[in-house]
Protein backbone atom coordinates (compact mmCIF):
# COMPACT_ATOMS: atom_id res chain seq x y z
CA UNK A 1 0.00 0.00 0.00
CA UNK A 2 1.00 3.40 -0.94
CA UNK A 3 -0.32 6.54 -1.56
CA UNK A 4 -0.43 7.37 -5.12
CA UNK A 5 -2.93 10.31 -5.47
CA UNK A 6 -2.69 12.84 -3.21
CA UNK A 7 -4.55 15.81 -3.02
CA UNK A 8 -3.66 18.93 -1.20
CA UNK A 9 -6.20 21.13 -0.30
CA UNK A 10 -4.96 24.64 -0.42
CA UNK A 11 -7.64 27.53 0.90
CA UNK A 12 -5.24 30.24 1.13
CA UNK A 13 -2.08 32.05 0.13
CA UNK A 14 -0.63 31.67 3.85
CA UNK A 15 -0.73 28.42 3.89
CA UNK A 16 -0.80 26.94 0.18
CA UNK A 17 2.93 26.24 0.55
CA UNK A 18 3.09 24.81 3.86
CA UNK A 19 0.64 22.48 2.64
CA UNK A 20 2.08 22.03 -1.19
CA UNK A 21 5.31 21.49 0.06
CA UNK A 22 3.84 18.88 2.77
CA UNK A 23 2.01 16.63 -0.10
CA UNK A 24 5.12 16.86 -2.66
CA UNK A 25 7.44 15.36 0.05
CA UNK A 26 5.03 12.75 0.23
CA UNK A 27 5.00 12.52 -3.29
CA UNK A 28 8.69 12.17 -3.98
CA UNK A 29 8.32 8.99 -1.70
CA UNK A 30 6.08 7.52 -3.53
CA UNK A 31 5.83 8.54 -6.72
CA UNK A 32 2.76 9.93 -6.54
CA UNK A 33 0.33 12.11 -8.72
CA UNK A 34 -0.58 16.17 -6.56
CA UNK A 35 -3.69 17.68 -7.02
CA UNK A 36 -3.70 21.10 -5.66
CA UNK A 37 -7.92 22.12 -4.97
CA UNK A 38 -9.02 25.51 -4.30
CA UNK A 39 -12.26 27.09 -3.58
CA UNK A 40 -13.46 30.11 -4.31
CA UNK A 41 -16.56 31.42 -2.27
CA UNK A 42 -18.74 33.81 -4.34
CA UNK A 43 -18.82 37.39 -3.54
CA UNK A 44 -22.14 37.51 -0.65
CA UNK A 45 -23.29 41.20 -0.02
CA UNK A 46 -25.47 41.56 3.16
CA UNK A 47 -28.19 43.73 2.54
CA UNK A 48 -29.99 45.68 5.81
CA UNK A 49 -32.31 47.87 4.62
CA UNK A 50 -35.25 45.95 1.92
CA UNK A 51 -35.06 48.93 -0.75
CA UNK A 52 -31.07 48.95 0.17
CA UNK A 53 -28.58 48.01 -3.16
CA UNK A 54 -25.13 47.09 -2.92
CA UNK A 55 -22.14 49.33 -4.16
CA UNK A 56 -21.30 47.94 -7.14
CA UNK A 57 -17.69 49.32 -6.22
CA UNK A 58 -17.38 47.05 -3.31
CA UNK A 59 -18.96 44.09 -5.51
CA UNK A 60 -15.95 44.39 -8.03
CA UNK A 61 -13.51 44.69 -4.95
CA UNK A 62 -14.54 41.68 -3.01
CA UNK A 63 -14.45 39.90 -6.56
CA UNK A 64 -10.84 41.05 -6.74
CA UNK A 65 -9.94 39.95 -3.67
CA UNK A 66 -11.30 36.38 -3.97
CA UNK A 67 -10.02 35.95 -7.38
CA UNK A 68 -6.35 37.57 -6.46
CA UNK A 69 -6.49 35.02 -3.75
CA UNK A 70 -7.04 32.15 -6.09
CA UNK A 71 -4.41 33.68 -8.78
CA UNK A 72 -2.14 33.39 -5.56
CA UNK A 73 -2.28 30.01 -4.57
CA UNK A 74 -2.31 28.60 -8.04
CA UNK A 75 1.22 30.35 -8.43
CA UNK A 76 2.15 29.09 -5.30
CA UNK A 77 1.18 25.71 -6.17
CA UNK A 78 2.21 25.52 -9.30
CA UNK A 79 5.73 27.07 -8.97
CA UNK A 80 6.22 24.06 -5.98
CA UNK A 81 5.28 21.38 -8.50
CA UNK A 82 6.87 22.60 -11.52
CA UNK A 83 10.34 22.86 -9.37
CA UNK A 84 10.23 19.82 -8.24
CA UNK A 85 9.45 18.14 -11.28
CA UNK A 86 6.02 16.80 -10.03
CA UNK A 87 3.22 15.05 -11.48
CA UNK A 88 0.02 17.53 -10.68
CA UNK A 89 -3.13 18.83 -11.86
CA UNK A 90 -4.66 22.20 -10.29
CA UNK A 91 -8.45 22.23 -10.00
CA UNK A 92 -10.28 25.24 -9.08
CA UNK A 93 -13.84 25.46 -7.72
CA UNK A 94 -16.46 28.77 -7.46
CA UNK A 95 -19.50 27.59 -5.57
CA UNK A 96 -21.64 28.59 -2.10
CA UNK A 97 -20.51 25.23 -0.87
CA UNK A 98 -17.10 25.95 -0.71
CA UNK A 99 -14.57 22.52 1.12
CA UNK A 100 -18.15 20.95 0.79
CA UNK A 101 -19.07 21.22 -2.63
CA UNK A 102 -19.49 17.83 -4.45
CA UNK A 103 -16.61 18.65 -6.72
CA UNK A 104 -14.34 19.24 -3.78
CA UNK A 105 -15.80 15.82 -2.23
CA UNK A 106 -15.67 13.80 -5.20
CA UNK A 107 -11.60 14.60 -5.93
CA UNK A 108 -11.09 13.77 -2.59
CA UNK A 109 -12.83 10.19 -2.83
CA UNK A 110 -10.80 9.68 -5.81
CA UNK A 111 -7.83 10.16 -3.63
CA UNK A 112 -5.65 7.86 -1.44
CA UNK A 113 -4.97 10.59 0.55
CA UNK A 114 -6.14 14.21 1.25
CA UNK A 115 -3.92 16.85 2.66
CA UNK A 116 -5.16 20.36 4.34
CA UNK A 117 -4.17 23.45 6.59
CA UNK A 118 -4.66 23.01 10.26
CA UNK A 119 -7.67 24.90 11.31
CA UNK A 120 -6.72 28.32 12.03
CA UNK A 121 -9.18 31.21 12.38
CA UNK A 122 -6.43 34.03 12.11
CA UNK A 123 -6.47 32.68 7.95
CA UNK A 124 -8.98 34.07 5.23
CA UNK A 125 -9.58 30.11 4.51
CA UNK A 126 -12.27 27.39 5.19
CA UNK A 127 -13.49 27.03 8.85
CA UNK A 128 -13.55 24.35 11.13
CA UNK A 129 -16.72 23.37 9.33
CA UNK A 130 -15.41 23.02 6.36
CA UNK A 131 -12.28 20.66 7.23
CA UNK A 132 -15.17 18.70 9.20
CA UNK A 133 -16.72 18.25 5.85
CA UNK A 134 -13.78 16.82 4.25
CA UNK A 135 -13.37 14.45 7.31
CA UNK A 136 -16.84 13.18 7.57
CA UNK A 137 -17.43 12.91 3.99
CA UNK A 138 -14.75 11.69 1.73
CA UNK A 139 -14.41 8.90 3.25
CA UNK A 140 -10.51 9.21 3.22
CA UNK A 141 -7.85 10.11 5.59
CA UNK A 142 -7.20 13.94 6.12
CA UNK A 143 -3.51 14.98 7.02
CA UNK A 144 -3.76 18.27 9.12
CA UNK A 145 -0.79 20.15 8.45
CA UNK A 146 0.03 21.74 12.10
CA UNK A 147 0.49 25.46 11.53
CA UNK A 148 3.91 25.17 13.30
CA UNK A 149 6.28 26.96 10.95
CA UNK A 150 8.49 23.85 10.26
CA UNK A 151 8.30 22.28 6.99
CA UNK A 152 8.11 18.70 6.38
CA UNK A 153 10.18 16.62 7.56
CA UNK A 154 11.08 12.87 7.95
CA UNK A 155 9.09 11.20 10.01
CA UNK A 156 10.75 8.65 12.33
CA UNK A 157 8.39 8.38 15.52
CA UNK A 158 4.44 8.22 15.36
CA UNK A 159 2.25 8.41 17.87
CA UNK A 160 -0.95 6.20 17.19
CA UNK A 161 -3.84 7.41 19.81
CA UNK A 162 -5.59 4.17 20.21
CA UNK A 163 -9.22 3.24 21.98
CA UNK A 164 -10.32 0.53 20.32
CA UNK A 165 -12.63 2.10 18.20
CA UNK A 166 -13.68 1.72 14.26
CA UNK A 167 -12.60 5.21 13.65
CA UNK A 168 -8.83 4.72 15.39
CA UNK A 169 -8.39 1.04 13.46
CA UNK A 170 -9.23 2.59 10.64
CA UNK A 171 -6.81 5.13 10.88
CA UNK A 172 -4.17 2.85 12.19
CA UNK A 173 -4.14 1.13 8.71
CA UNK A 174 -5.09 4.18 6.58
CA UNK A 175 -1.57 5.63 7.82
CA UNK A 176 0.17 1.73 7.10
CA UNK A 177 2.52 3.56 4.70
CA UNK A 178 3.96 5.94 7.40
CA UNK A 179 3.92 3.34 9.76
CA UNK A 180 6.23 1.00 8.09
CA UNK A 181 8.57 4.03 7.00
CA UNK A 182 8.63 5.40 10.76
CA UNK A 183 11.80 3.64 12.95
CA UNK A 184 9.53 3.78 15.91
CA UNK A 185 5.29 3.68 16.65
CA UNK A 186 3.72 3.99 19.75
CA UNK A 187 0.22 3.00 20.34
CA UNK A 188 -0.83 5.40 23.32
CA UNK A 189 -4.21 4.75 24.92
CA UNK A 190 -5.22 7.63 27.69
CA UNK A 191 -7.34 6.39 30.50
CA UNK A 192 -7.67 2.51 29.17
CA UNK A 193 -10.55 0.51 30.77
CA UNK A 194 -10.52 -2.06 32.58
CA UNK A 195 -13.38 -4.70 32.66
CA UNK A 196 -13.99 -8.46 32.30
CA UNK A 197 -13.01 -7.78 28.37
CA UNK A 198 -10.34 -6.06 28.36
CA UNK A 199 -7.49 -5.51 30.74
CA UNK A 200 -6.05 -2.14 30.63
CA UNK A 201 -2.58 -3.94 30.61
CA UNK A 202 -2.96 -5.49 27.49
CA UNK A 203 -4.62 -2.47 25.55
CA UNK A 204 -3.57 -1.90 22.27
CA UNK A 205 -1.51 -5.55 22.58
CA UNK A 206 -3.06 -7.23 19.54
CA UNK A 207 -2.92 -4.15 17.31
CA UNK A 208 0.61 -3.77 18.40
CA UNK A 209 1.21 -7.66 16.91
CA UNK A 210 -0.69 -7.41 13.75
CA UNK A 211 1.65 -3.97 12.70
CA UNK A 212 4.41 -6.20 13.93
CA UNK A 213 3.52 -8.84 11.06
CA UNK A 214 3.80 -5.82 8.33
CA UNK A 215 7.40 -5.07 10.25
CA UNK A 216 6.58 -2.25 12.00
CA UNK A 217 8.46 -1.43 15.27
CA UNK A 218 5.81 -0.52 17.81
CA UNK A 219 5.91 0.14 21.42
CA UNK A 220 2.47 0.14 23.84
CA UNK A 221 2.26 2.55 26.78
CA UNK A 222 -1.11 3.79 28.37
CA UNK A 223 -1.49 7.27 30.50
CA UNK A 224 -3.56 9.08 32.38
CA UNK A 225 -5.82 12.57 31.48
CA UNK A 226 -5.25 13.67 34.55
CA UNK A 227 -8.31 15.88 34.74
CA UNK A 228 -6.75 17.69 31.64
CA UNK A 229 -8.78 17.09 28.08
CA UNK A 230 -8.01 13.65 26.05
CA UNK A 231 -6.04 16.07 23.30
CA UNK A 232 -3.77 17.47 25.66
CA UNK A 233 -2.77 14.32 27.06
CA UNK A 234 -2.40 13.03 23.04
CA UNK A 235 -0.14 16.29 22.18
CA UNK A 236 1.96 16.69 25.76
CA UNK A 237 2.67 12.48 25.02
CA UNK A 238 3.63 13.44 21.67
CA UNK A 239 6.02 16.13 22.52
CA UNK A 240 7.29 13.72 25.18
CA UNK A 241 8.54 11.20 22.57
CA UNK A 242 9.37 13.25 19.89
CA UNK A 243 6.67 12.11 17.60
CA UNK A 244 6.33 13.38 13.87
CA UNK A 245 3.11 12.41 13.17
CA UNK A 246 -0.21 11.94 15.52
CA UNK A 247 -2.56 8.66 14.17
CA UNK A 248 -6.10 9.27 15.59
CA UNK A 249 -9.57 8.45 14.57
CA UNK A 250 -11.94 10.86 14.19
CA UNK A 251 -14.51 9.95 17.13
CA UNK A 252 -17.73 9.58 15.94
CA UNK A 253 -19.55 12.18 18.30
CA UNK A 254 -22.84 13.46 16.84
CA UNK A 255 -21.78 16.58 14.60
CA UNK A 256 -24.56 18.89 16.78
CA UNK A 257 -23.15 17.49 19.79
CA UNK A 258 -19.68 18.02 18.68
CA UNK A 259 -20.27 21.82 17.49
CA UNK A 260 -21.88 22.45 20.47
CA UNK A 261 -19.66 20.83 23.21
CA UNK A 262 -16.36 20.20 21.02
CA UNK A 263 -14.62 17.11 21.15
CA UNK A 264 -11.50 15.63 20.80
CA UNK A 265 -11.54 15.78 16.81
CA UNK A 266 -12.28 19.38 16.80
CA UNK A 267 -9.72 20.18 19.28
CA UNK A 268 -6.80 18.15 17.73
CA UNK A 269 -7.68 20.13 14.19
CA UNK A 270 -6.72 23.53 15.96
CA UNK A 271 -4.33 22.45 18.72
CA UNK A 272 -2.03 19.91 17.31
CA UNK A 273 1.40 20.32 17.43
CA UNK A 274 2.81 18.00 14.78
CA UNK A 275 1.02 16.81 11.34
CA UNK A 276 -1.97 14.43 12.48
CA UNK A 277 -3.51 11.90 10.46
CA UNK A 278 -7.29 11.20 11.10
CA UNK A 279 -9.51 8.97 9.72
CA UNK A 280 -13.66 8.36 9.81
Amino acid sequence: MTYKTIVAVLSAADDAGKVTDHALALARKTGGHVIGIHAEAPVVVTLIAPMEYPDPNAVLDLQERAQRQSREVEQAFRSRCERDDISYEWRLFTGTAGYASAGIIDSARGADIVLAGQFDPDIDGPSREDIEDLLYESGRPVYLVANAPAGPETIERVLLAWNGSREAARAAFDALPFLTAAKEVEIFTIDPPENSMQSRDFCGAELAATLARHGIKTTVASGSSDGHSVADAINRRATEIDAGLIVMGAYSHSRLRQRLFGGVTSAMMRGARVPTLMSR
